[in-house]
C-alpha cells in the first residue's frame, strides 16, 4: 500500500516562504514524475510544479521565479520551496506521484493529504 504524507503548510506574511515536503512510503519498485497541484477555495485544482525521476522541471507561469520543486529519489521525497508569497497562493496544496508499486504493470496517480498555506498579513 502507498502512502503519501505531507508536511510544511501553515499561515505566513505577504513576501514570506515555506518549504513543503512529501514523503512517499509503502511497497514502491519506482516512481515516475512527482509534483505539487493546489486548489484555492471555489476554484479547481490546478498544477503548480512537477519535476520528472532524471530531474527535469515544469512550473505554471503564476508561480514560475518564486517557487523551485525538487527531489531527494533517496528519501522518496519531492519538496516545493515557496519564496515570494502573495494572497493569491492561499490554497491546500496537495502532493502527487506516478508510482509503480511493483515491477509489473504500469504506474498509477497518487495523492497526498493536503495541506493548507495561507498568506495573509
Amino acid at each position: 500500500q502507498v502512502q503519501l504524507v505531507e508536511s510544511g503548510g501553515g499561515l505566513v506574511q505577504p513576501g514570506g516562504s515555506l518549504r513543503l515536503s512529501c514523503a512517499a512510503s509503502g511497497t514502491i519498485f519506482s516512481i515516475n514524475a512527482m509534483g505539487w497541484y493546489r486548489q484555492a477555495p471555489g476554484k479547481s485544482r490546478e498544477s503548480v510544479a512537477d519535476i520528472s525521476s532524471s530531474g527535469r522541471t515544469n512550473y505554471a507561469d503564476s508561480v514560475k521565479g518564486r517557487f523551485t520543486v525538487s527531489r531527494d529519489n533517496a528519501k522518496r521525497t519531492v519538496y516545493l520551496q515557496m519564496n515570494s508569497l502573495k494572497p493569491e497562493d492561499t490554497a491546500v496544496y496537495y502532493c502527487n506521484a506516478d508510482i509503480r508499486p511493483t515491477r509489473w504493470g504500469a504506474g498509477s496517480d497518487y495523492w497526498g493529504q493536503g495541506t493548507q498555506v495561507t498568506v495573509s498579513s
